[in-house]
């Protein structure tokens, strides 16, 4: 059984990880760190033996209580928070964007490889059956060669979140365009070559500091792939994928609540498959557990994460100059696939503070 600390209780925690640790049958939670003057009360909720300060992070990671921290700050906080426990030998799982710089990325992969330990970004859609489906059936040929990948992620962003503060990162590329990006980059099992954007915002208080939709192409070796994020539309999460043989779509796509739905077309053949909800935040943490207990490095590890933070930041390059901006990444020895996969039935004990 491994040990995980949660360090943060903000919506990510209370709605989606903490509600999914036990169906993991590998993984418990032994301490919530927090300053949430309700966490005690949400640690009960959960059964969680410890409930401490952030000042008190430091002795916690040192100890032999836990093995692990999954670490749900905001993205100004991640690298802080997980070059700290690394340096403390434990294993960090850290929600997504990896950083907020490549300079912080790179100190988070190097702090995991001095101290011998996994750092994994919580890419929890890896560990998902709908996902693995469209990208095995991508592999299998079932389109012909993938040339054209677009895709819609967006929603109405509530007033006074994190994720619209510039301070933290936030915005809805970070926060819901690395979704896109992700898929991208491993529908063509490739790195982008060249990145070009543009970005909008209304008149909205919302949008003070951030941009409230940004549009993006990218160039890969074998096709483009262009994707659109916003924090100011009607909900939309899908993903359509071209090839020189047919077609695939899966939506939804992305948020962890829907179940996935995959629609694929062979000229006049069309074949839909809709997957079971499954619990995402259980999936992704029953897979690191086993990889922390088989010493079996994850697939999504902080190389993944810095191959997105190098493509987030070139698209946010060309936002700002308007400027076509290259990009020279190296191929990932991996993708997702199905032994990666973990099925858990979705929960409704949880606690929203």
């Amino acid at each position: 059984m491994i040990r995980y600390a949660v360090i943060g209780a903000g919506w990510i925690a209370q709605e989606a990880f903490l509600p999914g640790v036990p169906a993991t049958g590998n993984s418990r939670v032994q301490a919530l760190v927090s300053g949430h003057p309700r966490a005690r009360e949400l640690a009960d909720f959960h059964a969680i033996p410890e409930v401490l300060g952030y000042a008190d992070y430091d002795a916690l990671v040192a100890s032999d209580r836990i093995d692990a921290v999954y670490i749900a700050l905001p993205n100004s906080m991640h690298a802080d928070y997980a070059i700290r426990a690394l340096k403390a030998g434990k294993h960090v799982l850290v929600e997504k964007p990896l950083a907020t710089t490549l300079e912080d990325s790179r100190a988070m992969i190097a702090a995991a490889e001095a101290a011998g330990r996994f750092l994994m970004t919580a890419y929890r859609l890896h560990n998902e059956p709908g996902t693995l489906a469209a990208l095995q059936a991508i592999r299998d040929g079932k389109i012909g060669q993938p040339v054209h990948f677009s895709s819609a992620f967006g929603f109405q962003s509530a007033i006074g979140n994190h994720r619209l503060q510039a301070s933290h990162w936030g915005g809805p590329l970070q926060d819901i365009g690395v979704y896109c990006l992700n898929a991208a980059r491993h529908v063509f099992a490739a790195e982008p070559l060249a990145v070009q954007a543009m970005a909008h915002s209304p008149d909205d208080p919302r949008f003070a500091e951030i941009d409230a939709h940004i549009a993006v192409t990218l160039r890969f070796p074998q096709g483009l792939a262009q994707f659109f994020c916003s924090f100011g539309t009607e909900a939309v999460e899908y993903y359509r994928v071209l090839g020189t043989h047919g077609e695939l779509t899966v939506d939804p796509a992305f948020r962890f609540e829907p179940a996935m739905s995959l629609r694929l077309r062979q000229g006049d053949r069309v074949t839909v498959t809709d997957f079971p909800a499954v619990d995402h935040f259980a999936g992704q943490l029953a897979y690191f557990s086993d990889c922390i207990a088989t010493g079996q490095p994850p697939e999504a590890d902080g190389a993944e994460g810095l191959a997105d933070m190098a493509a987030l930041l070139a698209i946010e390059e060309a936002i700002r100059t308007g400027a076509t901006v290259p990009l020279t990444l190296p191929p990932r020895p991996r993708h997702p696939d199905a032994t990666m996969e973990r099925r858990f039935a979705p929960t409704t004990h949880r606690l929203l503070l």
